[in-house]
């Protein structure tokens, strides 16, 4: 799959293409249809490529930033799933105040008609573009006509609700991680470089590996979770773990020891021999064990609590 940061990357000899475009963050089960959509169209019209065209940074970051949303899927992660959806190529557009004062015909000429070269796109049903979002589906219809292209719109309800990106972090927000999962298809990923912390939980005997918490980032709510640490890079000289590893996962800033900074810790069950400081990890949420972190008054309260955390993590997983 290809991937592209900017218009000036895009060879001018590419397509005609299947174009869908979209913010696309957490390509959830909404966006994965639309990809669908735009497969099926694209085989329509000869076997054509599909372009996912996305963002960065969200509009939102230069526009409003204070009204910024967390963000679900970092845009390398972002082009992986989409890509998994269905796109055989991404553009990845620089998101800048220029680009936000485009107007929508400008959009679609330097975009769609220019670097594209689109026959056909496939939108979300309420997708906006242009300077001051004066730009809709039907705008794209009427250009349509004009450059040669098609245009479907398409509604992303899901089975109760509508799927979106903010209802996953609506559900992040409370812990839900497995209502997260439903609407984005799988469990939500969070990466980070493992880094040294404070060395407790060896001390007590679960070791774990650390990542800072990004303030950027839809991490789900202070708690107790279960889920599956993955090594994506292995440390410099440190061996490779290829297989996903069960995990009690532990967010927020370990009240018992007054901590302060906010961080994923996770405690590969029954493991004490790996190396992981410097790797880079992916943790996959899978279901909450319990909520917001505790203050024990006692080592020994603690780790009653820790052991019950990775037995029913050993139970969710069954990792035995």
């Amino acid at each position: 799959m290809r991937v592209w940061h900017g218009l000036d990357e895009v060879s001018p000899d590419f397509g005609p293409t299947v174009v869908t475009i979209g913010n696309f963050d957490g390509v959830h089960r909404g966006h994965q249809e639309v990809l669908a959509h735009a497969r099926a169209r694209a085989a329509e019209l000869g076997g054509l490529p599909v372009v996912a065209m996305t963002f960065d940074p969200h509009p939102m970051r230069v526009l409003r930033p204070d009204h910024a949303p967390l963000q679900l899927s970092d845009p390398a992660r972002r082009a992986e799933l989409l890509g998994e959806a269905g796109a055989d190529a991404v553009l990845i557009l620089p998101f800048t105040k220029e680009v936000s004062h485009w107007s929508p015909e400008e959009f679609i000429e330097r975009t769609l008609v220019n670097a594209l070269h689109a026959k056909a796109i496939v939108v979300g049903e309420n997708f906006r573009f242009g300077h001051k979002a004066a730009g809709h589906v039907d705008t794209l219809v009427q250009a349509g006509t004009q450059y040669g292209f098609q245009v479907e719109g398409l509604s992303l309800a899901g089975d109760e609700q509508p799927w979106s990106s903010t209802y996953v972090r609506q559900r992040l927000a409370d812990g839900d991680v497995e209502a997260a999962a439903e609407a984005l298809g799988r469990p939500l990923r969070v990466t980070g470089v493992v880094v040294e912390g404070d060395k407790r939980g060896r001390e007590l005997g679960y070791p774990t590996a650390n990542i800072p918490a990004d303030p950027g980032a839809a991490v789900p709510q202070d708690g107790v979770y279960a889920g599956w640490l993955t090594v994506l890079t292995p440390a410099p000289g440190a061996p490779a773990y290829p297989d996903p590893l069960p995990a009690a996962i532990s967010v927020g800033s370990n009240p018992t020891f007054d901590g302060v900074d906010r961080r994923v810790e996770s405690y590969v069950l029954d493991r004490d021999d790996l190396e992981l400081y410097g790797a880079t990890v992916a943790i996959d949420f899978v279901a909450r064990l319990r909520g917001t972190q505790i203050r024990f008054d006692s080592i020994d309260e603690l780790l009653v609590q820790m052991k019950a955390d990775v037995d029913g993590a050993r139970r969710l997983l069954r990792a035995d």
